[in-house]
């Protein structure tokens, strides 16, 4: 959807929290996303759109001949319950904050300061950023949501090399975001120009994720390199957004990037399981 035609998609009504572990199968490919806005867009018919990716660059050969690429569809055909506690434990403070629009997305990227973490099954996962995706990269039964947010952790252990852990939060159309709300004003000041700025202390405990029932399967980053071996938590949780801030969002990124989430790949036999404890 352009943003700027205003179009309205049909949103389904909730929302889920998905954390991602990223590890990789060789130091010599990169877990992390790429940051050059210019090597990759997400137009269906461009040389650089997303059905290319894996021919731009050697490296990025995974977006293309991957198995366990993400996003996925998640199907409540291909689910399976597990009853099973398992929280995901956070522990984020308040820290100085840059805003960037990087032309592909907009991110906030915590800095020179300790911002909290996370603990999956033992390993700690500092906080790093944030950014959107709109609209959702992954869908529920077919149906995308307006707006998926992503929190990028890194491992704190030295013996997990390129491994990253993201929460990503998405939202259905109604009431503004508190969260967005903060940092709106300077977003639509950024519009269709490559820059950051310094927005003072932001607290991420007010991004309000929650972490008690999830879905987990196995997959990729959702942007080159297309990294596999990743362990995705989605934990159901509704959030909303209002069209203004969604609209903020995409107006504020280039043209090719309003609508900036990779298209659903092949789930290729993979299990997603529902942790739902009693």
């Amino acid at each position: 959807m352009n943003a700027k035609q205003q179009t309205n998609p049909n949103f389904v009504s909730a929302c889920l929290i998905f954390t991602f572990l990223f590890l990789s199968y060789s130091a010599s490919v990169s877990a992390d996303e790429e940051e050059n806005e210019r090597e990759f867009d997400y137009l269906e018919n461009s040389e650089k759109g997303p059905s290319h990716w894996g021919d731009l660059k050697m490296e990025w050969s995974a977006c293309k001949n991957g198995v366990l690429q993400s996003p996925v569809d998640l199907s409540s055909q291909r689910v399976k319950i597990v009853n099973k506690a398992g929280e995901l434990k956070k522990t984020y403070k308040p820290c100085d904050a840059i805003l960037r629009n990087r032309g592909h997305d907009i991110s906030l990227k915590w800095h020179n300061c300790d911002a909290g973490l996370i603990n999956i099954n033992g390993t700690e996962y500092s906080l790093q950023q944030v950014h959107w995706h709109s609209p959702s990269e992954h869908t529920i039964n077919g149906a995308r949501y307006a707006l998926e947010l992503h929190m990028v952790h890194h491992s704190t252990d030295p013996n997990f090399n390129h491994s990253v852990a993201v929460i990503g939060l998405l939202h259905k159309l109604g009431a503004p975001d508190a969260f967005l709300s903060k940092l709106i004003t300077n977003v639509t000041s950024m519009a269709d120009e490559m820059q950051e700025r310094e927005v003072g202390v932001i607290d991420p405990n007010m991004i309000g994720i929650d972490g008690k029932k999830y879905y987990r399967y196995i997959g990729s980053l959702t942007v080159p390199p297309c990294t596999e071996a990743s362990i995705f938590e989605l934990c159901m949780q509704i959030r909303t957004v209002s069209i203004d801030q969604v609209l903020a969002l995409r107006l504020a990124v280039h043209d090719y990037a309003e609508s900036n989430a990779r298209p659903v790949q092949p789930l290729n036999h993979r299990q997603i399981e529902l942790h739902n404890p009693n």
